[in-house]
């Protein structure tokens, strides 16, 4: 099947050219978000790739109740909308609840469903009502097969501007392993495949208190991600991702990012030649 583009701003989602989801994991303070939207607005304008900026206004699946999760929904999306209004930057961010989804709408461009709730039903309807972008995560515990029927959930909702991500499965205990045949599997639904490079490489709940991961092998995933076909790239990005609040095992640092988006871009191109 012929992958739908999903326009954005000024720019096509599943098009010829690189799109690529990037920020830190949590909205942890307005000079992180800076920092990282600045920075990561140059170098994708350098390269010629489409950007969307995200963080998370709660990361609500935490392995500790002490856990940093985020400023909260409120807080988060003044924050997010700032930076938006700033760079001129479309935003991606994760809801939680059913009742997120309409607040989370008027910041954001793409409502994203993390892995965890991904097939829950009245999530999925709320956010596909908004109108918005609806990036699916594929949970850990899923076939890339059954992707077809969250896939509908939201189509039968009244949207077909969907997005969906693949962000590796459950391999024994606290490890994750990435299964490349998933892209094209879930193109097969129509819609663009994101790759998630940075949560591929976490270790959930390795750490006990919270999860561990190994930012070494994001460039080997992003590219093989490449070379698979993948429409988008969604990489978690922090200024100083060793004292990240959330998830810094995984991030990987902003002044790496040039070099793996070039290289990733690179790959893309040519696959598409």
């Amino acid at each position: 099947m012929e992958t739908k583009i999903i326009k954005l701003k000024d720019f096509e989602i599943g098009s010829d050219k690189l799109t690529i989801l990037a920020g830190p994991c949590a909205a942890e303070s307005m000079e992180i978000l800076d920092e990282t939207a600045s920075g990561l607005k140059e170098i994708t304008t350098r390269l010629g790739i489409n950007f969307v900026f995200k963080s998370s206004f709660d990361k609500a699946n935490r392995s500790s109740i002490t856990s940093y999760r985020g400023p909260g929904m409120e807080k988060g999306l003044e924050m997010l909308q700032a930076i938006k209004d700033k760079y001129d930057l479309p935003i991606v961010t994760d809801i939680h609840t059913p009742d997120q989804a309409v607040p989370t709408a008027k910041v954001a461009d793409i409502i994203q469903i993390p892995a965890f709730l991904c097939r829950q039903t009245d999530l999925l309807v709320a956010a596909a009502k908004t109108g918005k972008i609806v990036n699916i995560k594929k949970g850990q515990f899923l076939a890339p097969e059954q992707m077809g029927s969250l896939v509908k959930k939201v189509e039968d909702s009244g949207n077909n501007q969907i997005l969906l991500t693949d962000r590796g499965c459950s391999f024994g205990y606290n490890n994750l392993v990435v299964d490349f045949r998933a892209i094209p599997i879930m193109q097969s639904f129509g819609y663009p495949v994101v790759f998630d490079a940075t949560h591929s490489v976490q270790l959930p709940g390795a750490q006990g208190t919270c999860s561990g991961g190994d930012r070494r092998f994001v460039p080997t995933l992003a590219k093989a991600a490449m070379a698979a076909g993948a429409n988008v790239l969604f990489f978690e990005v922090h200024p100083d991702p060793d004292k990240g609040l959330c998830d810094g095992p995984n991030m990987i640092a902003l002044d790496k990012a040039e070099e793996l988006f070039k290289i990733c871009k690179e790959i893309f191109d040519l696959v598409r030649k």
